[in-house]
């Protein structure tokens, strides 16, 4: 019994050291059309949110390393296709309007940021005061 242990402990550790050869595309494609937000709405997006929904998204380490660097890139893939302040002015007026929208009624159902970011991002969680700037903001 301890010789199968052994075998697929070995096996494991082969398997982990071969999917760090499976490469994942970390991209930030140009910013074409920033979002135009005040300073402090902006600063408050670019610490919670620019990560997964703008082509800023700063990658850290552990986004080098399989199989979390699959679910990363996957993340932020999707979060960019569903919101991407990066290419916010290219929007027409109502579409931004039922963004604004959108976004307060997930950062007030504390939907955003999501759970499993904010645990590597303590700084990303929002406080009242910044989800009173930014219901400001989407009421403008």
């Amino acid at each position: 019994m301890k010789r199968i242990r052994r075998v697929f402990f070995v096996l494991l550790i082969l398997a982990f050291i071969g999917i760090q050869y499976v490469e994942v595309e970390r991209t930030n494609p140009p910013v074409t059309a920033d979002v135009n937000a005040p300073t402090e709405v902006k600063n408050i997006f670019k610490s919670s949110c620019y990560d997964c929904h703008s082509n800023e998204t700063v990658w850290p380490w552990y986004s080098k390393i399989a199989p979390i660097s699959w679910l990363i890139v996957n993340d932020v893939m999707d979060g960019r296709k569903k919101l991407n302040f990066s290419e916010w002015e290219k929007f027409y007026s109502d579409k931004r309007t039922k963004l604004k929208k959108k976004i307060w009624d997930e950062i007030n159902q504390d939907e955003m940021p999501k759970d499993i970011y904010t645990i590597m991002h303590t700084n990303a969680k929002l406080d009242i005061i910044q989800k009173n700037t930014i219901k400001k903001w989407v009421s403008e």
